[in-house]
């Protein structure tokens, strides 16, 4: 299969499998960046249920596109996503096996968004040994030939089409709150470690 999908902040399950069964992706740079989407969110399950991080993005009054959008460093975000997300996973089974991979990610100070969900993605294709040739597109283009396009279908406000996006794994606050589909990758890495490549 061949993937078109949008550049995304610690992506989907929904996401991931994609990549995971595409031989081919790309990776659409030059798209229109659009709220409300997994674009500078992601989802994780923290102490108190469903957690929404998001990038804060400097505010432009033209449309931009996801290459050019720019991150507003100002207010401290990867601090306060970090804490987020240590506070979610500590005592996840695999959070300290992996963490040392996200920490300088982290530290490090984005200019761009699209920059920083490649490095991300980068490091999270291979944590899972994923096979997959992922290229960035040249131009906006609406069709592309040959290609499933997955721009608009995996949206934080659209249900997974993906039945594997739902596939149960042990979640730390599941006691407490029942079992949440199709958080951000983060959320089954560090839950299932090295077997996260069986829920894709």
């Amino acid at each position: 299969m061949k993937a078109v999908l949008s550049s995304v902040y610690c992506g989907s399950i929904e996401y991931y499998s994609v990549l995971k069964n595409a031989e081919e992706v790309l990776l659409d740079s030059h798209e229109h960046y659009a709220k409300q989407t997994y674009r500078n969110r992601c989802e994780i399950y923290g102490a108190n249920g469903k957690l929404n991080l998001t990038i804060p993005l400097v505010r432009r009054g033209q449309r931009v596109a996801v290459h050019d959008a720019q991150i507003e460093n100002d207010f401290g975000w990867r601090r306060l996503h970090w804490r987020s997300i240590e506070s979610a996973y500590r005592s996840s089974p695999y959070f300290e096996f992996y963490e040392h991979h996200f920490i300088p990610i982290f530290e490090k100070e984005h200019t761009h968004l699209f920059q920083l969900n490649q490095e991300i993605q980068n490091k999270i294709i291979q944590i899972l040994n994923l096979d997959v040739i992922v290229k960035e597109t040249e131009s906006y283009q609406k069709d592309h030939s040959g290609y499933t396009d997955y721009r608009d279908t995996i949206h934080p406000k659209i249900a997974p089409k993906n039945k594997l996006a739902g596939k149960r794994y042990i979640q730390v606050f599941e006691s407490k709150y029942g079992f949440i589909p199709n958080l951000s990758i983060l959320d089954l890495l560090f839950n299932e470690g090295p077997n996260a490549i069986s829920f894709l």
